[in-house]
């Protein structure tokens, strides 16, 4: 039996209830799936954090989270965190920086019994997750932003080769295994150094795999095409904001937010979280969707079986997986999709399934 440890940072808001609702159709599953043990490590992170420790993520998190396989990272509140702590990077942010997770791999898919604005629609979206215009992650130290003057703000994009490359490595690796298109998104007709850094090294690294389509497409234009004609992408590659927004478009389009799913990985490390927010509004009230979490885990049990060369958890991922669409075509559903289902209530239907 292999045995793999998986840290687990609840977070804020509706984090506590969608992770919990994770780790126990995650800890069910591995009692149907033979030859799999997850030992589950929790640890500090966001308000909880603060107020014991005085971080949003301290060392001891960080250092202890070294040591896992993966981890699950619920969605943190830091807007609402106090002022000094708020000039730091928020804690996913500075788990991405820390251990270099410049991949964040978001799949965004119509499931069947889930309205879609766009029709049927298969794409995955590559975001490079280490630098761009968020200033906040692309510098060695402090935060890449000044204030000049009261009036006068300065916010600092880096773009390099380095970080193209592997993240269009990564995105055309990927397209290999699905339908070998590959569209890259930039604003390199106005942004033209940093921009046109980043698409011309894709197009170079795309070259190295010629069975691929190429395509670029302006920012402002892919998100009307994303609109009109989802269907038609497979491989969307792009930076780390636009990846950001489109990732957030291109969910609410295929059904909804809550059920988008994503993990930040790098070449030995992965963190699995969902796309959307920490929704305070209703946190403690039992009536969040867990689907996203649940499926950011299920990625990062794929990610693990590739990593490990373990069909078993890529067994496990496909159980979970299943279990969480046959809940969704009875009809048992969050108030989010429609449905009148408690987060628990949603977690134990899943649960049954699994048996």
């Amino acid at each position: 039996m292999t045995a793999y440890t998986i840290g687990i940072l609840l977070g804020d808001g509706i984090g506590p209830e969608i992770v919990q609702a994770t780790v126990d159709v995650l800890t069910a599953a591995s009692k149907v799936v033979p030859n799999v043990e997850l030992n589950w490590l929790e640890l500090p992170m966001g308000w909880s954090a603060i107020r014991e420790y005085g971080d949003a993520l301290p060392l001891l998190t960080k250092e202890a989270l070294g040591s896992c396989d993966g981890w699950i990272i619920g969605p943190h509140d830091s807007s609402s965190y106090p002022p000094e702590h708020q000039e730091k990077r928020n804690p996913s942010g500075e788990l991405r920086h820390h251990f270099d997770l410049y991949a964040n791999i978001r799949p965004n898919k119509t499931i069947p019994g889930i309205q879609s604005v766009v029709g049927v629609a298969d794409l995955v979206i590559y975001r490079e997750n280490t630098e761009g215009f968020y200033p906040d992650r692309n510098m060695y130290a402090g935060t890449g932003e000044w204030l000049v003057t009261p009036d006068v703000a300065i916010s600092v994009g880096v773009f390099t080769r380095k970080a193209a490359e592997r993240i269009a490595h990564a995105a055309f690796q990927m397209a290999m295994k699905r339908s070998k298109h590959v569209t890259i998104v930039h604003k390199a007709n106005v942004i033209k150094l940093g921009y046109g850094l980043f698409l011309s090294t894709c197009r170079e690294v795309g070259a190295q795999y010629p069975e691929v389509r190429v395509e670029d497409y302006h920012i402002d234009a892919m998100a009307a095409h994303l609109v009109r004609r989802a269907k038609d992408f497979d491989v969307i590659l792009t930076t780390n904001m636009f990846g950001d927004i489109l990732s957030d478009l291109a969910g609410e389009l295929v059904g909804s937010l809550g059920l988008a799913p994503s993990i930040n990985a790098s070449d030995d490390r992965a963190m699995a979280q969902a796309a959307h927010g920490s929704a305070p509004d209703i946190a403690g009230r039992n009536i969040a969707n867990p689907i996203g979490e649940l499926l950011s885990a299920v990625m990062l049990l794929d990610w693990l079986s590739n990593r490990h060369n373990d069909p078993v958890l890529y067994q496990l991922g496909r159980l979970i997986e299943q279990a969480i669409l046959s809940t969704i075509a009875d009809g048992v559903r969050t108030q989010d999709l429609g449905g009148s289902a408690s987060t628990t209530a949603f977690t134990q239907a899943v649960i049954r399934k699994l048996a």
